[in-house]
């Protein structure tokens, strides 16, 4: 179904009679008290209708497949005077509404006018939908959709916390799923039939589509497609396709209003995240199920429940109260009991009001981002702390306020955060620099938000369950954009360790003589580091480092003081300074953007670690064994 039809076109069109006696009865009836105006009839006596035009319909969801409507009607209607001298006649405009009900399981031939009267408002339904027969679902109401569906059909969910079996559930709604294989190219991961008809599946034997008559009722389901598409499991596809049939059969008997031979409904992995104001109908018949499918499976007080009692097992196993510590194993059981992803239930989590659970089962850049907290409702749930390292070197070059303080050293890139530079934050592992663990229990207070949106899918799409959260997992599909936010705040306390950390390397930068060879002189003892040990860290002879100091005339180039700086771990503008010293400067290129990222973000990584970096931009590396490497590689 490509292209959703409306209802109000429908009822425009084959009502029309109908609803033109309706209102032709009641204006002649109510003529002296309906207040028309005229300018030029100033006594009416006669009216006709001369048309009607339907303006809009309200739709009232009601059980089974009956709905109520009210038709909002624009009536042209002409009026008349008349005396022994003149004939006085005009033609006036008058709203109407129609109160109408029907059933759509016998296509609407029941269609009943049961009211006509002036509009003045419209009524507010209980259950009201939309033009295309979909259910308005808010997201704040989405809790109490998902237990209206569980009430019909799986209460004893709603009184303990319990494994939902998709299978049993298919069969309480008396819905046949049968697992196969439906297109080749595993474009479609669920198809629920709501009429009997002839379709086709993909054999894999023969590699090629076979036909295959189809009861109302059944629902196809690939698991091949879910599989690929790393989002959860089987389960989820089930009571996806079931959501469809409990929510949405008015949507398709609408579909079959205006085309008989229409059966199915098909949901594509194709696409991605709309924004709301683009949403279709069909885009909205899969949010709706997208999001109410975790909803069901993981009903959130009982859900809530669960949780708690997990919580305390596991600070007992792990002899821990901190809840970042547990909140993983906690999230992987849940995962296990509801028999759905461990996406999933980390999104159930935070729904649950666990925000710990954002900072956990993060992946970045193909590496794991180890646990973090931080205070409530400090970020947003389209806000993160954590970015990659292609999105932190964009950031650094394009927003002004965060180039600015990465030149003056106040934050640095570790662990996927831009962390205020300060001993408190950040500290040493293994020779690399890595957050303190007050610092990762406090992520708020020492990180930069950042916001975040979806940037765009690989060919499968995505559309799970990302409103409620932008989760990133090891196999997730999702490509994500970074923006430094303009929630960034500095705390009182940084600007006080700042001002003193950067007097001390102003002191320095004053100090530097004019000449390169008499200003990496006074840079190499201000390091405290040897020349042997600045030759292993720059991956630099120490007979180059020697002529280097020594020899005026030589040309230095920008990628050997890159290395001294990387080396030493200069402080970023110090290394600004000598390299205005040895006569280089930064150009608008690639090359150079990732050179500045690495002087302010990577001052306190290894020259291997910026290797790392430039490995991943496809950059040429710096140091001698990297180049050769390199080299060899390409051989």
């Amino acid at each position: 179904m490509k292209r959703r039809h409306a209802f109000n076109e429908y009822v425009a069109d084959r009502f029309y009679n109908e609803m033109f006696s309706a209102v032709k009865s009641y204006a002649i009836q109510n003529r002296h008290s309906l207040e028309l105006y005229s300018r030029v009839v100033q006594n009416i006596r006669y009216i006709e209708l001369s048309d009607i035009k339907v303006v809009n319909v309200f739709v009232n969801n009601q059980s089974d497949q009956r709905i109520a409507f009210d038709v909002i009607v624009d009536a042209e209607i002409e009026l008349q005077d008349y005396n022994r001298h003149n004939d006085y006649d005009d033609v006036v405009s008058q709203w109407f509404m129609l109160t109408c009900s029907g059933d759509l399981a016998c296509n609407l031939d029941d269609f009943q006018i049961s009211s006509v009267s002036v509009f003045n408002k419209r009524n507010f339904h209980e259950k009201p939908m939309s033009d295309a027969l979909v259910p308005f679902i808010h997201k704040e109401d989405l809790e109490d959709f998902a237990t209206e569906f569980l009430q019909a059909h799986y209460p004893e969910a709603l009184n303990a916390p319990m494994y939902l079996d998709p299978m049993e559930l298919a069969k309480r709604m008396n819905l046949d799923v049968r697992l196969t294989r439906i297109t080749k190219e595993l474009s479609v991961f669920g198809v629920s039939f709501f009429k009997d008809c002839e379709t086709e599946y993909y054999d894999e034997k023969s590699d090629s589509m076979k036909p295959i008559t189809i009861k109302a009722g059944t629902i196809f389901v690939d698991k091949e497609a879910y599989y690929l598409r790393n989002l959860g499991s089987v389960n989820n596809t089930i009571v996806h396709e079931c959501v469809h049939w409990h929510f949405h059969q008015k949507a398709f008997a609408l579909e079959r209003l205006y085309n008989d031979n229409a059966s199915q409904i098909k949901c594509q992995v194709i696409g991605g995240v709309k924004d709301t104001n683009d949403r279709s109908a069909t885009d909205w018949l899969e949010w709706q199920a997208n999001s109410l499918t975790p909803r069901i499976q993981m009903p959130l007080n009982t859900f809530k429940i669960k949780a708690q009692e997990l919580i305390r097992k596991y600070r007992k196993i792990l002899q821990t109260f901190e809840l970042v510590d547990v909140i993983e194993p906690v999230i992987r059981e849940l995962a296990t009991f509801y028999g759905v992803s461990n996406c999933a239930a980390k999104i159930r989590m935070i729904d649950a009001g666990y925000d710990e659970a954002i900072g956990v089962m993060t992946y970045i850049d193909g590496r794991y981002v180890k646990p973090h907290t931080f205070k409530k409702n400090s970020i947003s749930k389209k806000q993160t702390f954590s970015i990659s390292r292609e999105d932190a070197l964009i950031q650094s070059v394009f927003s002004p306020k965060l180039r600015e303080d990465l030149k003056d050293d106040k934050y640095k890139y570790i662990d996927a955060h831009f962390v205020f530079n300060s001993p408190k934050y950040i500290t040493t592992q293994n020779g690399e620099p890595c957050l303190t663990e007050y610092a990762r229990l406090h992520i708020d207070e020492c990180c930069l938000i950042f916001d975040l949106k979806v940037k765009s899918v690989n060919k499968y799409g995505e559309t799970y369950y990302t409103e409620c959260v932008l989760f990133r997992d090891s196999e997730s599909n999702i490509v994500f954009e970074a923006k430094y936010s303009d929630d960034n705040k500095e705390h009182k306390s940084q600007a006080e360790i700042f001002r003193k950390y950067s007097d001390d390397v102003l002191s320095v930068i004053k100090s530097l003589p004019n000449s390169f060879p008499d200003a990496l002189d006074k840079v190499i003892d201000w390091s405290d580091m040897t020349e042997e040990e600045i030759s292993e860290a720059a991956d630099i002879s120490t007979r180059h480092i020697q002529r280097l100091r020594n020899d005026s005339e030589q040309n230095v180039t920008m990628e050997t003081v890159m290395q001294l700086c990387i080396g030493m771990k200069l402080p970023t503008t110090l290394s600004y300074a000598l390299i205005n010293k040895s006569g280089n400067s930064f150009s608008a290129n690639d090359k150079d953007f990732a050179y500045q990222f690495l002087l302010t973000s990577y001052s306190n990584r290894s020259l291997y670690e910026c290797n790392e970096f430039l490995e991943s931009l496809n950059m040429p590396l710096l140091g001698r064994t990297a180049k050769e490497m390199q080299k060899n590689e390409k051989n």
